[in-house]
């Protein structure tokens, strides 16, 4: 049976799904991140983070034709990665103050900006009509 709007019931729950699904995938990827961006060779593996948040919200946005795509993976990430940079009552940072904690921390708040931006403007190029 479809609504008005042509979708069928349990639409709207696998669409919440999928977000969902975007949402827990850039926590998961700002979680993995917090604790591996001080591999060796040290700054690269910083910067190979910040580009794959990049490459997921710009890819999310672009494979499913919405900026809500794009933003879910790049807030997931935001909120994972500055909550644990906070300093813990006790003490101990996990994302500390070096070069590579640094290029993780804002290379990965830029990606997620250019990831999303780079989404919105794909949505918008697809969607206007050719000429």
């Amino acid at each position: 049976m479809a609504t008005s709007h042509g979708s069928a019931p349990g639409q709207r729950a696998i669409t919440v799904l999928g977000y969902l699904v975007l949402l827990l995938l850039g926590a998961f990827q700002g979680l993995i991140g917090c604790f591996q961006y001080s591999r060796s060779p040290q700054p690269l593996v910083a910067i190979g983070f910040a580009v794959l948040i990049f490459v997921t919200c710009a890819g999310c946005g672009w494979g499913i034709g919405t900026f809500t795509a794009a933003l879910l993976p790049a807030v997931g990430w935001v909120i994972v990665s500055f909550l644990l940079a906070s300093p813990r009552p006790n003490g101990s940072v996990i994302i500390t103050a070096t070069a590579a904690g640094e290029w993780y921390l804002y290379g990965g708040a830029l990606g997620c900006a250019a990831g999303t931006v780079t989404a919105f403007f794909l949505r918008v190029r697809r969607s206007a009509p050719p000429r």
